[in-house]
């Protein structure tokens, strides 16, 4: 598979770490891209700044494991993927809005 063709972040909504149904519908264009390959995968969860850092933090991570657990699922191996949370130390959007929110809200892969 080509990997520029990656969607690479995957949005959630607000306090939820259960995927969307288009954060499903790209995760599963991803994983038919890297089902095959050898590469090593992070997944980075992330938050918007509401909540306590600590909640962001678990938060971020639940969000990370949902997205490992379906790609598990779907025959992505378990030992090919790592997960992490920066809760809402790494925005992707500044602001203090909706917009920027939505935007923060997200799981990131990065191929290793």
């Amino acid at each position: 598979g080509d990997l520029s063709s990656l969607t690479r972040v995957y949005y959630f909504d607000f306090d939820k770490a259960d995927l969307r149904p288009d954060s499903q519908a790209a995760l599963d264009r991803s994983i038919s891209i890297l089902r095959n390959g050898a590469q090593r995968i992070r997944l980075e969860g992330n938050c918007d700044e509401r909540g306590t850092r600590e909640y962001n933090m678990a938060l971020g991570e639940r969000r990370a494991n949902s997205v490992a657990n379906y790609m598990v699922v779907n025959g992505i191996s378990s030992d090919r993927i790592e997960t992490v949370s920066y809760g809402e130390e790494k925005p992707a959007a500044p602001g203090h809005d909706d917009s920027a929110w939505s935007q923060n809200r997200r799981v990131e892969l990065k191929i290793n």
